[in-house]
């Protein structure tokens, strides 16, 4: 018998785990074969290449972000060859499952919940006289009739075998994101969420997961993903993954974990700020909302002063790079309110913070209790909410505008101190400054067209100039200087018009020869002659305070040129500040 197992990623660099347990746990008894495609891969070629493999089963992993092409992907394989046994899994399909099989008739199974044994006893039955009925956890076609089997109780997953000894998956481990699991379950119950709808947390042996990390390690695997929904749930067990993850990682991986912030203990926080290599570890942290009555209503427990006081240790610990979450949407939370909650994230400054929308996801208590808030969302995958009954299609809209420039923006980390200035001192809020900018950006269409770095910073410029806003010159610098330090090499054309002629940066170039101390020793010790200022330098003017901008954060005004040297060897380049006056005859 010839088995597939496959799923749409989103992106190429993402893997699938479930179906890996899938192979894993029908071995030695059946050999499936993994192969996996994406959502923006034409269907007719994803077809192509399934119908060539000859399968007599074919089972898809489903999530609310491939469904509708994984349909269309199963409504063609039909029709081509009706005998293929199609058994879908995964959350998508979990819930609901009645509805599915009459909304899909080219649905033939489908896996409920926790897959592994359950599809090793499908096999099973259709291996041997095509019998589903002795197979718990399956919603199967019997005839004209569809036929529900109660779910089995939960597996032991210290009997799970490993997903990862496959070889077909050795060459791309170095190129791909790779998802681990330690755990099953969460102990809260945020009405939002599928997480909410499993009691409980189940543990994996850690020996077999260390072991595991171990092989993906010495193979090449570069980014390693937790999937665990609270990794730190258990303080021993997260201290005991930490140092172990600290002892035994090789040169350049990263592990991201999704936390919860406001039980993480001080030392435990303390511990990673001694212990952990800057880099190593990335933390992935969910505060939704700020606003007390919201969380009440979707059942979140959650201490923001706790939350803020871990994220603000990790930040000061300067090791580990945080990622926070919003949820846009969530009952009695309107548009000021979720204002607020978005200005009480922002000011603890996350290297990311993403502001989501709140999917109405099946199965989950916020979708059986929709009425109850008036909430309205799309019929189909990813189920966004369209508004409720504090906040319309309209507020939507606009906070989608905050999204648009803040992923821009700030996520992109492109011009910090320019943000920066501009979110404390210019607007009236971080949450202000984006929703103007966003809602000017919708106006002048650039949502739907491409951008250059080049662009976000001619784009911003327009934006505050046609505002008015003051100290435009001095934000203009501060554009500048971001600008050019994300350069690894000489622009050849920056964003701006260069403020001096050639004549004028000759001179400048003369007198730096002559008397380049007056740059400092960095400066001297470069040993620069006049061909390489003119090969590896740029010249402009400025009108703030360079030195103390980065070293104290300090705007100050103070009219002078910069010098900005590109090193190819070095990773960003080197910033001489300077005012003419400094140099002196030689």
């Amino acid at each position: 018998m010839n088995i597939v197992l496959t799923t749409l990623n989103a992106k190429y660099i993402h893997t699938n785990l479930a179906i890996r347990y899938l192979k894993a746990y029908a071995q030695p008894e059946f050999d499936a074969s993994i192969v996996e495609y994406t959502i923006k891969d034409p269907v007719i070629n994803i077809v192509s290449d399934l119908i060539q493999k000859k399968p007599d089963v074919i089972g898809f992993s489903c999530y609310i972000w491939n469904i509708e092409e994984t349909i269309k992907v199963i409504k063609m394989i039909k029709k081509i060859n009706s005998d293929i046994l199609i058994v879908v899994g995964g959350p998508e399909v979990t819930y609901d499952v009645q509805e599915w099989m009459e909304k899909v008739p080219d649905f033939d199974v489908i896996v409920i919940g926790e897959g592994e044994q359950t599809f090793k006893q499908l096999l099973e039955g259709y291996s041997k006289e095509q019998d589903f009925s002795g197979v718990p956890g399956i919603a199967y076609r019997n005839g004209e009739s569809i036929q529900l089997n109660p779910q089995r109780n939960k597996l032991d997953l210290k009997d799970l075998p490993s997903p990862y000894r496959f070889e077909e998956d050795a060459s791309h481990l170095s190129k791909r994101v790779t998802y681990i699991e330690t755990s099953r379950g969460c102990p809260f119950s945020c009405q939002f969420c599928l997480s909410s709808i499993e009691v409980g947390v189940r543990y994996f042996d850690r020996e077999k997961i260390k072991d595991d990390i171990r092989y993906l390690m010495a193979n090449g695997a570069k980014t390693i993903k937790f999937v665990d929904r609270t990794f730190n749930i258990s303080r021993s067990y997260a201290m005991e993954m930490f140092r172990f993850l600290i002892d035994e990682h090789l040169p350049g991986t990263v592990f991201q974990f999704e936390i919860t912030a406001d039980i993480m203990r001080p030392e435990v926080i303390a511990f990673l700020n001694e212990e952990a290599p800057a880099g190593l570890f990335r933390f992935e942290i969910g505060v939704q909302s700020t606003n007390d009555y919201t969380n009440e209503l979707v059942m979140r427990k959650q201490n923001f002063d706790k939350l803020k006081r871990t994220v603000t240790m990790v930040k000061e610990g300067g090791k580990i790079d945080q990622h926070l979450d919003l949820i846009a949407g969530l009952p009695e939370e309107d548009y000021q309110s979720f204002k607020k909650t978005f200005n009480d994230v922002f000011a603890m400054r996350p290297e990311e913070l993403q502001l989501g929308f709140l999917k109405m996801l099946r199965g989950t208590g916020l979708r059986l209790r929709a009425p109850e808030h008036d909430y309205i969302y799309m019929d189909h995958s990813p189920y966004e909410i369209l508004g409720n009954n504090v906040l319309d299609f309209n507020d939507i809209i606009k906070i989608k505008q905050v999204e648009d420039v803040l992923e821009k923006y700030w996520n992109d980390h492109r011009m910090d101190h320019t943000v920066e200035f501009l979110v404390t001192s210019v607007f009236p809020s971080p949450f202000d400054f984006f929703q103007e900018f966003g809602s000017y950006w919708e106006t002048k269409g650039w949502s739907r067209i491409g951008h250059q770095l080049e662009d976000l910073y001619k784009r911003l410029y327009q934006f505050l100039k046609e505002k008015g806003v003051d100290h435009l010159e001095q934000i203009v610098s501060l554009m500048k200087y971001d600008y050019l330090a994300s350069m690894k090499y000489k622009p050849r054309k920056p964003w701006w018009e260069l403020t001096s002629d050639k004549k004028q940066r000759s001179e400048l170039y003369r007198d730096i020869i002559k008397n380049p101390e007056a740059l400092g020793h960095q400066f001297t010790n470069l040993k620069m002659n006049e061909k390489d200022l003119y090969k590896h330098t740029l010249l402009e003017d400025i009108t703030i305070d360079l030195d103390k901008l980065i070293k104290h954060g300090v705007m100050e005004n103070s009219p002078s040129h910069l010098l900005v040297y590109f090193d190819s060897k070095s990773e960003k380049p080197y910033f001489f500040p300077f005012k003419q006056e400094n140099f002196k005859p030689a």
